[in-house]
């Protein structure tokens, strides 16, 4: 994205990146990261970045990098940019 794009770009909400993430889909359970509890936390900073705490359902997944372009394609144009830390723990649960 250029410089004229990036500044151009209104702030984005905590609702707005969350509901464009629900179009990120684990492949292997075809259900969205928001609603099987994979995100953790999400902070959007002044300049539009957003950085999203997210784990996954096992931490040999072999499928980050998909879910990372899925994520970083469904924020384009609502974020800057889109930082994704994975974080293990607590570990991910069915039940979250």
């Amino acid at each position: 994205m250029s410089e004229n794009e990036t500044a151009t770009l209104s702030p984005a909400s905590e609702e707005e990146v969350r509901e464009a993430l629900m179009d990120v889909v684990d492949p292997e359970l075809g259900i969205d990261v928001v609603n099987l509890g994979l995100i953790y936390g999400l902070h959007i900073d002044e300049s539009n970045v957003a950085t999203v705490d997210m784990t996954l359902t096992s931490a040999a997944c072999p499928l980050t990098d998909v879910i990372e372009d899925q994520a970083r394609s469904a924020t384009e144009g609502i974020v800057s940019e889109l930082r994704i830390n994975w974080v293990w723990m607590p570990p991910w649960g069915p039940d979250k």
